[in-house]
């Protein structure tokens, strides 16, 4: 049962332990922009000072603090900027949506206190109850927060480090450090200490907000090497040792009572829009994380236009209501979850830490969200379980499903293509099977079903397709503030990234004879640049203002974006061909159900080799993965006469039966290879499977090529020992 506790109690239960460390150093190799260049229209404010009481009415201040004439049309020098306090020149168009007045994060907030002040904007399940807050009480934890963070000596322009997951106090420290005038800046919480330290010293953390016992001891692993660290606060559990400058959650957020709001009110008047407030840091699958600056405008602007493209409702109209899972360092989550959700008033629900361990489809079908974004390893974890339930099924259940499966993909794919006539036999299904699987799932009253921020199997998308919950992919880039294309329920093509977003244009660079190009981007989602890092950004950003993307793709007749590949993922044999290895390795996995994560290889050989992983159980606690094979992985090897029931089994004795079927698979896809050289040789069975836990997967579970190429450089070594190229059937190594 859902209870909403009242606003005293709904603050209490968000005041939780939380700590600082201090450490007095002064910011290195700050840029400083002439204020001439800039084109603002922003003073600061002559309201009242914001009540101290959070509960009383600040209706009329939250309008007057940083007023910004819709006229306005902040400018600087140029469109990039790698300087923590550089401003930018923003990309505004004369008309459309690349027209809107530019505003900062603070008037975005204060627009969306002002629409859904009693709407509830966060929701957190906090001892079995459902602990929420609404917009009112939101803006309010974000001022007090704020003035913590003033009072813990947050300087203008430096970070703000987040480390925990998904929560209410994740949300408002976020906001509170950007009202403050720092950076908000998310860490994974998979970092190790190491990469705790990379990132909170390249952004020059002042303060590092932690979620529980394990996430501090990273930051104490290595807080004398952070000079400019002053606090830490920690927001999850009760502190466990008392230490200098470290402050809980409640003692945090008390800390600002005494600061004056008009302090406050003056930083927040001289934010503007085309200066930086968050960091993202890449997830560095190709070298050091870059921190890509994201300004006040690409935040605000992409929010409303991206959620106006899919057709978000606005609250007052018909609330939204999502569940906030993924990471909240990557921008997709933040996107979704913090910025689309408070220009719409979305009511936002977190999940428990553990639900990409299982827990997630509890909280699905407690909240059945309108609007659901999973990463593809989500929708695979889902695909593998149904299956893995399906299994169990009867006999007579499961030909029902079978039918009802042919059914909707027929259905779907043709009104996918414009057909809109719904037979007969479609209804009796719905009524049958896939009303009761979107209830199962949590999903039967979302609408939006979306994917992104990794590459998604034909297999997968057809598998929901087949039960009628389309699924449907996005694309863009922590660069591009998120999405740049997005499919949409009535125009999608399997496959297809969809169309560009309101006000945004993509550029296909340098196309070959196929039409398939490097994609860049143009529109004010486009990022700043990479903080401190000039090469790089000039790398990203032509002289055209173009962003280039690094991935490979094309437009079809009817305007779909295609991605073919990515330009450092591509395989070029010793031959000079250019092979694009994602669709090779996902032709495998489709041929061969027991096959988890496959990576080909090659680059500057003669002949193409594959990194092949079995299908197996991982471990709920630390997501590393177990000898013992999945359920479906089982019934594979049931199929085949094979009683192996561990990957070590099958790799020890060379299991015939597995063995022969992996290279039938490959056969026939090397059957449809559109030359020689892309057909794939030798093979090896790696007795683990990739994961975020063995450092082969990032966060979004996209694969790190480099880190396994390392990893395996013998096994790979040995493919080319025999330099004769092979011929005939492709050969396993042994």
């Amino acid at each position: 049962m859902r209870t909403v506790l009242c606003e005293s109690e709904a603050r209490m239960a968000l005041a939780e332990p939380v700590s600082v460390a201090y450490c007095n150093s002064a910011l290195q190799g700050t840029c400083e922009v002439p204020q001439e260049d800039v084109l603002l229209n922003s003073s600061p404010s002559t309201a009242e000072p914001h009540n101290s009481e959070p509960g009383e009415d600040s209706k009329m201040e939250r309008h007057q603090v940083n007023s910004l004439s819709p006229k306005a049309s902040p400018a600087g020098s140029s469109v990039w900027t790698t300087c923590r306090d550089g401003e930018v020149k923003l990309r505004m168009e004369e008309q459309g949506f690349g027209s809107e007045a530019p505003k900062t994060v603070h008037q975005l907030l204060q627009e969306s206190v002002d629409k859904y002040s009693d709407y509830y904007a966060l929701a957190s399940k906090k001892n079995g109850q459902w602990i929420k807050l609404t917009y009112k009480m939101y803006y309010d934890e974000c001022w007090k927060a704020a003035k913590s963070f003033l009072k813990l000596g947050l300087e203008r322009f430096h970070g703000v480090g987040i480390l925990g997951f998904n929560s209410a106090e994740w949300f408002i420290a976020d906001i509170g450090a950007i009202l403050a005038g720092g950076f908000a800046v998310g860490i994974y919480t998979t970092n190790s200490p190491e990469a705790c330290h990379y990132v909170a010293e390249n952004c020059s953390a002042n303060v590092i907000v932690v979620e529980n016992h394990k996430q501090l001891q990273k930051i104490l692993e290595i807080e004398d090497k952070l000079p400019h660290l002053k606090a830490i606060v920690q927001y999850g559990e009760e502190i466990k040792e008392k230490r200098p400058n470290l402050y809980s959650w409640r003692e945090f957020m008390e800390l600002g009572r005494d600061v004056p709001d008009s302090r406050l009110r003056g930083i927040i008047a001289s934010q503007k829009p085309n200066q930086c407030c968050t960091l993202i840091y890449t997830s560095g699958t190709t070298g050091q994380p870059k921190g890509v600056m994201l300004s006040h405008d690409n935040l605000t602007w992409t929010a409303a236009v991206g959620g106006q493209f899919i057709a978000l409702s606005d609250a007052r109209d018909r609330q939204e209501e999502v569940i906030s899972y993924l990471p909240l360092s990557h921008i997709a989550a933040q996107m979704c979850d913090i910025w689309a959700a408070m220009s719409f008033g979305v009511q936002v629900y977190f999940a428990q830490p553990d639900a990409l361990k299982g827990s997630l489809v509890e909280t699905l079908r407690e909240v059945r969200p309108t609007a659901f974004l999973g990463v593809p390893r989500v929708w695979e974890k889902m695909e593998e379980k149904m299956k893995s339930v399906g299994m169990k099924a009867s006999a007579l259940r499961r030909r029902v499903a079978s039918w009802a499966k042919e059914v909707g993909l027929q259905t779907n794919l043709k009104r996918m293509n414009g057909c809109s006539e719904v037979p007969v036999n479609f209804r009796l299904a719905r009524q049958l099977v896939y009303r009761k699987v979107r209830k199962a799932l949590g999903l039967d009253r979302c609408t939006k079903c979306y994917t992104g921020a990794a590459p998604i199997t034909r297999e997968t998308l057809e598998f929901f397709l087949s039960l009628n919950i389309p699924v449907l992919e996005l694309y863009g880039m922590s660069e591009s503030s998120g999405p740049h294309t997005v499919s949409l329920p009535h125009a999608f093509k399997l496959g297809s990234c969809g169309k560009e977003l309101f006000g945004c244009r993509t550029l296909i660079h340098k196309p070959d004879r196929d039409g398939i190009g490097e994609i860049c981007f143009s529109g004010r989602h486009v990022f700043m640049g990479y903080l401190n890092m000039e090469d790089k950004t000039k790398e990203a950003i032509d002289e055209d203002g173009w962003l280039h993307s690094g991935d490979l793709g094309k437009h079809d007749k009817d305007g779909f974006l295609f991605i073919t590949g990515r330009i450092k993922e591509l395989i070029i044999t010793a031959g000079g061909e250019n092979i694009p290895p994602v669709p090779i390795e996902d032709a495998v996995k489709n041929a061969v159900p027991i096959i988890s994560n496959a990576m080909l290889v090659g680059d500057k050989a003669k002949f193409l080799s594959m990194l092949l992983t079995l299908k197996c159980v991982v471990d709920a606690e630390t997501g590393e993965p177990k000898d013992d094979l999945s359920p479906e992985a089982l019934e594979f090897c049931q199929k085949l006469g094979s009683n192996a029931t561990k990957v070590s089994e099958i790799i020890s004795s060379k299991d015939k039966a597995i063995y022969s079927a992996i290279q039938k698979g490959i056969s026939a896809v090397n059957e449809g290879a559109v030359s020689n050289a892309q057909k794939v040789q030798k093979w090896v069975l790696l007795e683990k499977d990739f994961s975020l836990f063995g450092g082969e997967l990032g966060p979004t579970m996209k694969l790190k090529r480099p880190v396994v190429a390392q990893k395996y450089r013998d096994q790979i070594a040995q493919f080319y020992t025999d330099m004769e190229t092979p011929s005939g059937e492709p050969s396993a190594r042994t």
